[in-house]
């Protein structure tokens, strides 16, 4: 059965920095493979692209630039904001704004966002707004493991149940 649209997915891969040479981020060997069904959105879709029309049983290797993937670092994502907006009864948790801490935060209108803590000072602290993987190139290297349909409850659920996926 061939990747396409609706078909649920399962891999097996190995992400670099860069080239296939380059410092490991994650990789599946040794575990649960990667379940997701293909173009329903849930992957970066240079990742789908480089997929589409395998086989289980095929490898693959591939690269996807950062504007390609999570985007180029944007300068403009870090913000400077006042620490008081941290206190809780008057003070700052203990250990909350330590450098590379990601915090949950909420907007005036209950948008949900993650933010690093990237700069701490005596009044101000500086987050970083962009997705810690901005700026990286990716290079991808595995085999496709399982190619199969999709139920009609993974489709109306968007993602995989069971093998790779979610358990209910």
């Amino acid at each position: 059965m061939t990747i396409e649209p609706n078909k649920v997915v399962l891999v097996h891969y190995t992400l670099t920095e860069g080239t296939a040479e380059g410092d490991q981020i994650e990789s599946t060997q040794g575990g649960e493979p990667l379940g997701f069904i293909f173009g329903v959105g849930m992957m970066i879709p240079q990742f789908e692209a480089n997929l589409s029309g395998l086989k289980a049983g095929d490898e693959f290797a591939f690269g996807i630039k950062a504007a390609d993937a999570y985007g180029e670092y944007d300068e403009s994502a870090l913000v400077e904001v006042p620490k008081n907006m941290f206190e809780t009864d008057g003070k700052i948790p203990d250990g909350l704004l330590e450098i590379g801490n990601v915090l949950p935060l909420t907007d005036q209108e209950g948008n949900h966002f993650q933010a690093a803590v990237s700069w701490v000072g005596l009044d101000k602290v500086k987050l970083d707004f962009n997705h810690p993987m901005a700026g990286v190139d990716l290079f991808f290297t595995g085999k496709v493991e399982t190619v199969r349909e999709a139920d009609p409850t993974e489709l109306a659920h968007g993602h995989v149940h069971g093998n790779g996926g979610h358990h209910h």
